[in-house]
């Protein structure tokens, strides 16, 4: 009976202790999933070079990491920067005369008679909206400057981020599967069901990640240069929105290229709204409709509604980092559900039918 107590008390105090830390650890959510996501996606690596040269696991780990910051970190941090530089730059045209917003607006209601009407259905009127953007423009740049010293303070918690994700990430590649097994002998839900457990948060992160970053990579590139080839201002800025907007499936890409082949309509431009327009449809959409399921519904075994649904509300929870978080909640809940069917009800269903059902 004593014993029983004994044990019983130190378990309620170790979910206690593992509660506190979890709480403690919270502020880092973010770099520590993606320093476990970027260990997931280059540990081969390691793992290769571990091959040729197994007495220095510490050098290979840093070479590892030295691989990913030039291969992900230095472009990302580039485009980000070259992305802000054009954008403050369209915001000053704006803001200066050069770009006449106001105009332009006018242009697309004389185009578009119907457009008044359309903005008259859910409460608003055009001219109101106009006013809107208007006045957001100019109280952009005095926000901009009353904030500077938190947008400074932003900028440094980013980067305090970075460094803890990339020193994370070190260890995580150079111990990561001492970590694994460690981890599987710690959690009492068998050995088997952890393995299966922690190959599907692999699985997932890999075709999410790379999936989802090469689809919307592809798009906002084919995007920007199409945005270049017919003379459009901020090609760049509109490339990187195109990207950010693609990790969203189904609509993506088409939040701004669709608007921007409009505007061109009203404005007169109708051999540019034309090849815009094509293009978009043609090819930047059907890179998304080829691409998405291909590259992560297949390797997730997660039918596509599952993928949009759980990437949409990934990316309403956690922000960026949902795009990979969803899909992976999404494919552990269904693992999870998998065995249980499998262990407690007694299904002999193979596991691809039970993750994902073909059509009956």
């Amino acid at each position: 009976m004593q014993a029983k107590m004994e044990q019983r008390s130190f378990v309620v105090a170790l979910l206690l202790v593992s509660v506190a830390f979890a709480l403690l650890l919270k502020p880092f959510f973010t770099p520590i999933f993606w320093a476990c996501a970027i260990t997931v996606i280059f540990f081969p690596v390691y793992r290769l070079l571990m091959e040729r040269f197994p007495k220095w696991p510490n050098l290979m780990a840093l070479l590892t990491l030295v691989l990913c910051v030039v291969l992900v970190v230095i472009p990302v941090l580039a485009v980000a920067s070259s992305f802000v530089n054009e954008a403050v730059s369209l915001f000053q045209k704006a803001q200066t005369g050069q770009i006449d917003l106001s105009k332009q607006l006018e242009q697309v209601r004389s185009a578009f008679p119907g457009i008044s009407a359309f903005f008259e259905r859910f409460g608003m009127d055009f001219d109101q909206f106009k006013e809107r953007i208007l006045n957001w423009l100019m109280n952009a740049g005095s926000f901009i400057a009353k904030n500077a010293i938190a947008l400074g303070q932003n900028t440094m918690n980013f980067f305090l981020m970075l460094g803890l994700m990339l020193y994370l990430t070190f260890f995580l590649i150079r111990d990561g599967e001492w970590l694994v097994d460690l981890l599987i002998r710690a959690l009492p839900l068998g050995d088997e069901r952890e393995r299966l457990l922690l190959d599907k948060f692999a699985e997932v992160t890999r075709a999410t990640i790379k999936g989802n970053l090469v689809v919307a990579i592809t798009q906002g590139t084919l995007g920007g240069l199409i945005f270049w080839a017919l003379g459009l201002p901020a090609p760049l800025l509109w490339g990187v929105a195109m990207t950010l907007l693609s990790l969203l499936p189904a609509v993506g890409a088409a939040i701004i290229w669709f608007p921007a082949a409009i505007f061109l309509y009203a404005t007169g431009e109708v051999v540019k709204a034309s090849v815009l327009m094509a293009f978009g449809v043609g090819v930047i959409s059907l890179v998304d409709n080829l691409l998405r399921p291909i590259l992560v519904g297949r390797d997730t075994k997660l039918p596509d509604y599952l993928v949009l649904f759980s990437t949409v509300g990934g990316l309403m929870m956690f922000g960026i980092s949902g795009f990979a978080i969803g899909p992976l909640l999404a494919a552990l809940f269904m693992a999870f559900w998998q065995i249980f069917m499998r262990e407690f009800m007694g299904s002999h269903a193979p596991d691809e039918e039970i993750v994902n059902p073909g059509p009956g």
